[in-house]
């Protein structure tokens, strides 16, 4: 029996409306959680929303409504994603605002203190509010952040209580060395092995709370609040019942296969090394693996609330139909490296691959199929698991190494062959001649067209069901994929 499996995304600011960028992300994570369901395990999945602050007290603020009113505003449209974007139907959703968040990154706050790994000093610094980062001058182009370089560099001058990162470097090392695949991919691992090699600086886990009071606030000491990258992490944590709910933690945190993290390139540091830092520091095992994809970006340049170049991922279902977007997201976008999207490519792929291409497959053998078979073809899908086919066991994997866009190449791959398979045989002229021939043909595409349909349940599960319903009735489905 296979070990359960505990699969989170990042939490995405609540500072504007969900954009294409979180929905690729958490696409791929839902991907890999029903992927998992379907080799048998069972899958505890976690996103939610990051609703402390900076950024978000001040986005409140220029909107004239209390942060609570706010963020409770923004957190809606994000959980509207679940509906949206086909996610799995039993997907936690945390808000960092949540009363038991709250209690347990005050408890994990505790145990660092007492342990050693808190202390106050001055600080002063260069900030990128966008990133919620401190930066070098290093990490400064012409004085402005790379990832933001529309918002201005601000200076922090001030006493923050620190966590000391530097007490960990050796052990995160060990931890790289003794896991070759922490990271995926392996080029966003070798980043983080070579931070961590050059030295870790201590970073701080506080602001006043005079100056931005949007936190939580720290235990014995409310004058401070927590820095939101300290605080936002522990969800992970405190989605699975930490510290309260020993027996449910225990089950998804230590007796698990572990904890799959989804992020983004920009997002390597703070989870790769500052999150586990802090987990050691509680004597807490440290994720699982950590998987990494690039930026979707616009015109050259990352897609961002705050460069104002999105695309609202409910604009599109309204278009195109939640499985289309996620077959775009999947198939289009590349898990790992920055990949440049426009409405025109979108509009694109889905009149190529879906409309010409999986919909026009469908309907072409289901017609046939309702005309020259008296009866359905039954087909379980245990029996589909347990004979599947050479391309399948391909699709998996590369599923198992977070290969979204190359599984679904082999899947589409096999659309275009089994089309030319009709060109080729021609059933629809056979059975004028030799009925029983045809049927004989149609079986084997019917066999064919069933295992894709199995298959396509990670990626496009409304469109999977509605094959195999029209499978089992012997007949034609309505239209999968309108022409646009």
């Amino acid at each position: 029996m296979p070990k359960p499996l505990y699969i989170t995304t990042t939490l995405p600011y609540v500072n504007a409306d969900p954009h294409i960028g979180f929905a690729a992300e958490i696409v791929a994570a839902d991907i890999y959680a029903r992927h998992a369901r379907l080799l048998g395990r069972e899958v505890f999945f976690n996103t939610g929303t990051d609703e402390h602050g900076q950024k978000i007290y001040e986005a409140a603020k220029k909107e004239g409504k209390e942060v609570q009113e706010y963020v409770d505003e923004y957190a809606e449209k994000f959980k509207d994603l679940k509906s949206a974007l086909g996610l799995s139907d039993d997907i936690n959703f945390i808000r960092t605002t949540d009363s038991h968040h709250i209690a347990a990154a005050e408890e994990f706050w505790r145990r660092c203190d007492k342990a050693g790994y808190i202390y106050k000093k001055n600080y002063k610094v260069k900030y990128c509010v966008g990133c919620e980062l401190e930066k070098t001058d290093s990490e400064l182009a012409d004085g402005k952040c790379s990832v933001h370089p529309n918002l201005s560099i601000e200076e922090i001058d001030e006493e923050n209580y620190f966590f000391k990162f530097s007490a960990f470097q050796e052990k995160l090392l060990a931890l790289y060395k003794e896991r070759p695949d922490f990271v995926i991919p392996d080029f966003r691992f070798n980043e983080i092995k070579a931070f961590v090699a050059r030295g870790l600086q201590d970073f701080s886990i506080s602001r006043l709370a005079a100056k931005m009071p949007w936190g939580v606030p720290v235990p014995s000491d409310p004058a401070h609040v927590m820095y939101v990258w300290f605080e936002a992490f522990i969800n992970y944590i405190s989605a699975i019942g930490w510290p309260t709910d020993e027996t449910k933690f225990q089950k998804w945190w230590v007796e698990s296969e572990g904890v799959v993290q989804f992020a983004g390139k920009d997002q390597v540091r703070q989870q790769a090394a500052m999150w586990q830092a802090m987990l050691m520091a509680v004597g807490l095992p440290p994720s699982r693996q950590i998987v990494i994809h690039g930026f979707i970006t616009s015109g050259g340049q990352k897609m961002s609330k705050s460069f104002g170049n999105v695309i609202n991922p409910h604009d599109l279902v309204r278009e195109y139909g939640t499985d289309a977007v996620r077959y775009f997201l999947l198939r289009e976008v590349n898990p790992f490296e920055d990949s440049p999207v426009t409405l025109e490519r979108i509009k694109e792929s889905y009149n190529s691959g879906l409309a010409n291409g999986l919909g026009n497959l469908a309907a072409r053998i289901l017609q046939m199929s309702s005309q020259y078979l008296s009866e359905p073809l039954n087909l379980s899908d245990q029996e589909i698991m347990t004979n599947l086919s050479g391309t399948g066991k391909v699709i998996f994997q590369r599923l198992d190494t977070y290969e979204c866009n190359r599984a679904m190449d082999a899947l589409w791959s096999w659309i275009q062959d089994l089309d030319v398979l009709i060109q080729e045989q021609k059933p629809f002229e056979v059975v004028k001649i030799n009925k029983t021939a045809a049927q004989k043909q149609l079986t084997y595409m019917i066999k064919n067209l069933a295992e894709i349909a199995l298959l396509l349940e990670p990626f496009m599960p409304e469109t999977s069901k509605k094959i195999k319903v029209a499978i089992k009735e012997n007949k034609k489905p309505e239209t999968l994929f309108p022409r646009k």
